[in-house]
């Protein structure tokens, strides 16, 4: 696990992250709703609109950006006892597949909740894959008794 730097995501990056995105959908064998170009478009322009609540982290080996991580910040209702709350969920963490199963997904989880922690978030989420359940235990993620959630 050398060479490996784990950074905020810069703008001209986003294309990178949209093509990752595509092929965690491809290696799936899922079918794209829509051609590439226009997801990558979508893509970039969603993440440059939402640029000031979602987080992008990418993982690097040399120049190469292997992974990436996106912490999405949702604020709460203020309280008596905290009148700046806010919450975290942790979405799209992917390692290209060469380079899984060797501890950088784990890595990524962790760069997340450092982040998590820098902007003082109360808690973070994650929807996982069955797949990814112990790297997420591993750091903490656990299932809360009062967390409730429903289909729409």
């Amino acid at each position: 696990m050398d060479e490996i730097a784990i950074r905020a995501a810069r703008d001209d990056e986003v294309t990178l992250l949209a093509d990752m995105r595509w092929r965690w959908v491809i290696d799936r064998g899922d079918q794209p709703a829509v051609g590439r170009d226009a997801f990558v478009a979508a893509f970039v322009a969603w993440a440059r609109e939402h640029s000031a609540a979602h987080h992008p982290l990418v993982m690097l080996h040399g120049d190469d950006v292997i992974g990436m991580a996106w912490l999405a910040v949702q604020p709460r209702v203020p309280s008596p006892l905290s009148t700046t709350r806010a919450v975290g969920d942790l979405q799209c963490v992917y390692v290209v597949p060469e380079y899984r199963s060797s501890g950088y997904g784990d890595r990524m989880i962790a760069a997340a909740l450092d982040l998590a922690r820098e902007l003082q978030l109360e808690w973070v989420t994650v929807h996982s894959s069955e797949r990814a359940v112990p790297a997420y235990e591993r750091r903490g993620f656990g299932i809360p008794e009062r967390l409730l959630q429903t289909k729409l």
